[in-house]
């Protein structure tokens, strides 16, 4: 009889996590509270739109593509994407325009014609973030680096000998200061703190390596849309034999001195062998768990910043857009400070997504459909109301400005997400996006493993455990846990 296994949240770490575990033997079975899966992969249907309402990058595709070849099919029968030619365009409050091509020397040779840094200086950095890259993700990204046998490889001994070029003990911004001249492309290359919710300002260098993904391995987008990720992994899971329960809460989990039994639903008791759970740890603990020691000693740690998104039908299209675009605040280090703070800067830096550049269903001819997001603190009980009406007259106040437009005016029907919403739907605790930050040089070694050894039986995936947030790294962490659990028959 095959050993059954349960998986808590079908986020895409849950999903991963549910499709290696069916193909190691287990009668799987994934559980969630909300009637479809996707966790922060959602979709939104408005006037004739069609939106992502959470993850808009996608760099990795390997790391989705190998779930399928795990099962023994090929991933371009069932999803799809495309290789972007710009991974981002760029606009400064001084009128500057820049595309960050994703080839690396026309991407150079962009950044030299628009601001007067020499292409070498932009190369020698890429260069030392896909060093970085080759350094670390073995150990940091791909392995449960704070197990003791992880320092036993190979991999580890090499770290040893060039932890400097870790730049562990300078943070983000010192390191790339090094290399540029002028702010604006420190500031491009300092914004990809805010991909794991933290500061520039703050974070460890070691940080640096996520710009590698996206400039040197390059920049890619589902050719139906990012939540056909969800889309195409759930339908895996599915055919590889694992059980759905969408829409059936999980009221908590069942131990028996220090062992997990299983858990118990809202139908009631499912014995289980394995149990793993992508659910943000502090509500696991303290909902899941009922223990409040443990989930009080996560909160502790200092939480990841949030996003308010607005979604905007737009009643015309606009041609100066490209799929991703980032309109800079004119004042970076102010918009930090105010968000460590607990509040958000007048002066935001806007980012706008606009998937219908690529999948043109998603907003009817002559239309837009923008999602429209700026960073934020977590929820720590602010007068969102007032902070979504401000934030709002902002960036409408900045894009039009930039754009040379009257936006306000194009805006046809709207929807809006904030951080008490992002906590409810999402169970991530404070609204926050990645669990804790990573603004400290010890906070890789302060998130949450993949599994602790005063539990028998049970696992964590997701983006607030090792190694973060993010489709990439949500799907690394299935692959760490799924690993250490030994096969059914066993």
């Amino acid at each position: 009889m095959k050993g059954k296994a349960v998986i808590i949240g079908a986020g895409i770490g849950g999903l991963a996590t549910a499709v290696r575990l069916a193909v190691k033997g287990y009668d799987t079975h994934l559980y969630d509270m909300n009637p479809e899966p996707g966790g922060k992969i959602g979709e939104l249907l408005l006037n004739g739109c069609r939106f992502d309402t959470g993850p808009s990058l996608f760099t990795l595709p390997s790391l989705v593509d190998e779930l399928f070849s795990l099962a023994g099919e090929n991933p371009r029968d069932h999803f799809s994407y495309i290789t972007l030619q710009s991974s981002c365009r760029y606009f400064y409050d001084d009128g500057s325009l820049l595309n960050a091509w994703t080839d690396r020397e026309r991407f150079a040779a962009e950044a030299e014609s628009v601001t007067g840094e020499p292409r070498e200086n932009v190369i020698a950095f890429l260069d030392e973030c896909a060093e970085l890259y080759d350094l670390a993700a073995n150990i940091f990204i791909f392995s449960p680096f704070y197990q003791l046998d992880n320092f036993r490889k190979p991999e580890s001994l090499n770290v040893a000998r060039n932890f400097r070029k870790l730049n562990a003990f300078s943070t983000m911004h010192e390191v790339i200061k090094r290399h540029f001249n002028g702010n604006r492309l420190i500031q491009l290359f300092d914004r990809y703190a805010t991909y794991n919710g933290s500061s520039p300002y703050r974070a460890p260098g070691t940080l640096n390596v996520i710009a590698h993904l996206e400039h040197n391995l390059g920049a890619y987008f589902p050719e139906k849309g990012m939540h056909d990720i969800v889309s195409a992994v759930s339908g895996l899971a599915r055919r590889c034999g694992v059980t759905v329960h969408y829409g059936e809460p999980v009221l908590s989990v069942l131990k028996e001195n220090g062992r997990v039994t299983g858990i118990e639903t809202t139908n009631g008791i499912i014995p289980a062998k394995v149990v793993v759970s992508d659910v943000d740890v502090i509500p696991f603990y303290r909902n899941l768990m009922k223990e409040e020691r443990q989930a009080r000693r996560q909160e502790r740690q200092e939480r990841s910043s949030s996003a308010l998104i607005f979604y905007w039908v737009m009643n015309r299209r606009f041609e100066e857009l490209d799929l991703h675009n980032i309109f800079f605040s004119s004042d970076y280090p102010g918009e930090f400070k105010a968000l460590g703070k607990g509040e958000v800067s007048h002066d935001p830096t806007v980012y706008l997504f606009a998937s219908s550049r690529v999948v043109e269903s998603d907003a009817p001819a002559g239309k837009d459909n923008w999602f429209v997001m700026i960073n934020v603190p977590y929820d720590s009980g602010q007068d969102w109301a007032k902070v979504v009406s401000q934030a709002r007259a902002d960036i409408i106040a900045k894009v039009s400005r930039r754009l040379c437009l009257q936006v306000a005016e194009s805006i046809e029907a709207e929807r809006v997400l904030d951080p008490p919403l992002i906590g409810k739907l999402t169970a991530s605790h404070r609204g926050a996006l990645y669990g804790s930050s990573s603004n400290s040089r010890f906070s890789a070694f302060r998130r949450h493993p993949n599994v602790k050894s005063r539990y028998q039986n049970l696992w964590f995936v997701g983006g607030s455990v090792h190694p973060g947030g993010g489709i990439p790294l949500c799907l690394a962490s299935a692959k760490i846990a799924c690993d250490m659990i030994p096969p059914a028959d066993r």
